[in-house]
């Protein structure tokens, strides 16, 4: 194959490649034995349109899942965030309240927010070695990152520093945990505790919910991984629709 052959081969192939590689998420499929994060990809970089409101999805992997997909179907409407690594590259997990507790300062500084998108309680209702940290245990008689009471003080915490940013704040419900969800280990019934403390508190702040944790149970044997708490890819993209309905519905009028 002569050079021309060749050039006019690669202009072809290499849009094709690429298309195959593009997982349904929109991201290039890592390979083996790398991540979608550090192959070289910065999906999480954008350029913000200062013409349109600014909107930050605060929360654990669950909400990762959804926030690309979330971006997308707010496309032109709002400019979606979340914590990100310095170089912009990697999602920063909000993990649980005890890290929440220390970081929201800088995960709110820097910008103007009109709608705070808003989670803690997955991490918080694990089973750790040491209460507080993040040390996995699937042991029952080991302590919980942190129990209902620690949780809910901490969320107090949280929530007061998300008011001052005069942003209008949706608290989404914890998503429920398989049966038999190990490493570490997770409670079924543990969600339902921690909501209640949640809601317990947005009530009486005023605040909205967008009630995940109901919106999934119909279709859950589909939409989340047997014996987890993570989400399949149909279902990240389902709760990020209702995410963005959520969001829309919450976004000030245009400036």
């Amino acid at each position: 194959m002569n050079k021309v052959c060749m050039r006019r081969f690669v202009r072809v192939l290499m849009p094709l490649l690429a298309c195959l590689l593009m997982g349904a998420s929109g991201r290039a499929a890592p390979e083996a034995g790398s991540t979608a994060e550090s192959d070289g990809l910065q999906i999480w970089r954008f350029s913000p349109d200062p013409n349109l409101p600014n909107v930050l999805i605060l929360g654990d992997s669950i909400s990762i899942g959804y926030t690309l997909p979330v971006r997308a179907l707010l496309s032109g409407k709002a400019n979606v965030f979340r914590p990100v690594t310095p170089d912009g590259r990697r999602p920063v997990n909000c993990a649980g309240t005890t890290s929440g507790v220390q970081s929201i300062e800088s995960w709110l500084a820097g910008r103007h927010w009109d709608v705070v998108h808003f989670n803690w309680g997955l991490h918080d209702l694990k089973h750790v070695k040491q209460a507080g940290t993040a040390v996995k245990s699937n042991d029952p008689a080991d302590p919980l990152q942190a129990d209902v009471e620690t949780y809910a003080a901490n969320l107090r915490k949280i929530v007061e520093k998300l008011e001052g940013t005069q942003a209008r704040l949706i608290f989404a419900t914890t998503t429920p945990v398989q049966p038999g969800t190990t490493n570490p280990l997770r409670e079924p019934d543990a969600p339902l505790k921690y909501n209640a403390a949640a809601l317990a508190i947005m009530q009486e702040r005023g605040i909205r919910t967008n009630d995940l944790f109901t919106f999934c149970l119909p279709n859950l044997d589909r939409l989340q991984k047997p014996k987890n708490v993570h989400f399949t890819d149909e279902g990240s993209q389902a709760l990020a629709v209702e995410v963005a309905r959520c969001i829309e519905q919450a976004l000030p009028a245009k400036r």
